[in-house]
């Protein structure tokens, strides 16, 4: 008699296709289907996990230098300055303060402002 493994496959393909619900049309229903969609999605999860760390360095990015902008400083320039300053707060914070609190964001402006010309002088 042939050994097909019949609970285990059942198994594998049932989970396939409840990781393929709320796909449209045959994706959802037919295993052969199912299987390449939900290999497809899991590739698409693993490189955009990669990818939002990216976009929300570069959004960070933007925040701070939206703000040190208005206050009369480029963003290279201001992260040189917080660098000279040894001021260790990462640019997620950063972008939280120019957001919500532009006095403490003022604060750090001016800190980063003398600590540059503390270097250049």
């Amino acid at each position: 008699m042939r050994v097909t493994n019949g609970p285990a496959s059942r198994k594998r393909r049932k989970r396939v296709l409840l990781a393929a619900k709320g796909y449209r049309m045959r994706r959802s229903k037919l295993y052969r289907y199912a299987s390449d969609a939900v290999d497809h999605g899991l590739v698409y999860a693993y490189n955009h996990r990669r990818t939002r760390k990216r976009d929300f360095r570069r959004l960070w990015q933007l925040r701070i230098n939206a703000a040190t902008r208005a206050a009369g400083l480029t963003y290279s320039r201001f992260i040189e300055g917080l660098t000279a300053a040894k001021v260790e707060v990462n640019r997620k914070m950063l972008a939280d303060l120019a957001a919500t609190d532009g006095q403490a964001f003022g604060e750090l402006v001016k800190l980063a402002q003398n600590a540059l010309q503390a270097k250049h002088a």
